[in-house]
């Protein structure tokens, strides 16, 4: 059992351990993220307007009526105007603001729409080039691919400070979700689809990004170190990747999405071109139908089925005579086979 007079001390004591936590999420170093922070900040103050008055009430009321304060009793009163506009007018105008800034950043802090500025005092510069990431949550890793620079690494994400990233992402096998509380929110992949994400990184510094959605056995395994560079250090650190000589191909990637936990940092210096479209469309194994081809194929299927059926009967004889035609086929050496 604490004793009363050391239960305020204790209290004390948490207070200073807390005050020295890193809440990154609401000091982030990417815009993006401070924009979300900030909008957290501001429902919570609107919010408080009335949480701390009903607190204060609660208290006053509580005071004011006790048994022994001999308060003014009126049973025969139901109604106060000048209450009932407090009492729902105040809500509804929290309400109607809070609608208004979620209206509002719900299309600025949109996930797929391109940035407009690097931080709030400055607009992007003309001819900045975006960098390009491609992202493949794995189990239980991750895969960044940059195409532009043809690298690829497992589970290290480098990029220069002050300049716009583009991330494309998907899944190689269940539904998982992308999070550096730093530089964004998160983004979900999900395979056989592709998702985007664009953010910018304004204070160098060494990050974490996790899997934020479960995913079985690894889940609590599956992080990843997230570097803010100048852009001298994330030329270097290219230079370096491209240096170790590995390759990342369909088999090489095939190998890679085996079931692993703990997956050390890995540099590949070339990466087949258009690997990541494979993985999207699940045809990464040689002889698999891409589904983008297998899509269009059904389209264009559907499309002529449909054409087929509004064909006056004499047409559609003449079409059944034309793709009967359409079976014989020449050799090079102009025999004919059925």
């Amino acid at each position: 059992m604490i004793p009363k007079i050391v239960r305020p001390g204790l209290s004390l004591l948490l207070l200073a351990a807390l005050s020295g936590c890193n809440t990154v999420t609401m000091n982030a170093a990417g815009d993006i993220a401070r924009q979300q922070a900030d909008l957290i900040k501001v429902s919570v103050w609107l919010m408080l307007i009335i949480i701390i008055p009903v607190m204060i009430l609660t208290i006053v009321f509580a005071w004011k009526y006790r048994k022994s304060a001999n308060a003014r009793y009126e049973p025969d009163w139901d109604h106060s105007t000048k209450l009932e506009l407090v009492i729902w007018g105040a809500p509804l105008l929290i309400i109607i603001a809070l609608g208004l800034i979620t209206w509002i950043s719900t299309h600025k802090l949109d996930p797929y729409r391109p940035l407009d500025r690097l931080d709030e005092n400055r607009p992007i510069p003309a001819g900045t080039k975006v960098l390009d990431v491609q992202v493949v949550s794995l189990d239980w890793k991750w895969l960044f691919i940059y195409p532009d620079l043809g690298i690829a690494t497992v589970n290290e994400l480098v990029a220069p400070v002050d300049t716009p990233i583009r991330f494309k992402l998907s899944s190689s096998t269940v539904m998982n979700a992308f999070y550096i509380p730093t530089l964004a929110g998160m983004i979900y992949t999900m395979p056989g689809m592709e998702t985007s994400l664009h953010a910018v990184v304004n204070k160098a510094g060494d990050y974490k990004g996790q899997s934020s959605n479960f995913s079985g056995d690894g889940f609590s395994h599956m992080k990843f170190a997230f570097k803010g560079t100048s852009q001298a250090d994330f030329d270097a650190w290219v230079a370096k990747v491209k240096a170790s000589g590995n390759t990342l191909g369909r088999n090489d990637y095939l190998a890679l999405e085996k079931p692993s936990e703990k997956e050390p940092v890995k540099y590949y210096g070339t990466v087949q071109p258009q690997l990541f479209m494979s993985i999207v469309n699940r045809c990464v194994a040689e002889g698999a139908v891409c589904m983008n081809h297998q899509m269009a194929q059904d389209m264009h299927r559907v499309r002529n089925d449909i054409a087929m059926r509004q064909l006056p009967e004499d047409a559609k004889r003449q079409v059944a005579k034309a793709d009967a035609k359409a079976e014989v086929c020449e050799t090079p050496t102009n025999s004919v086979k059925k």
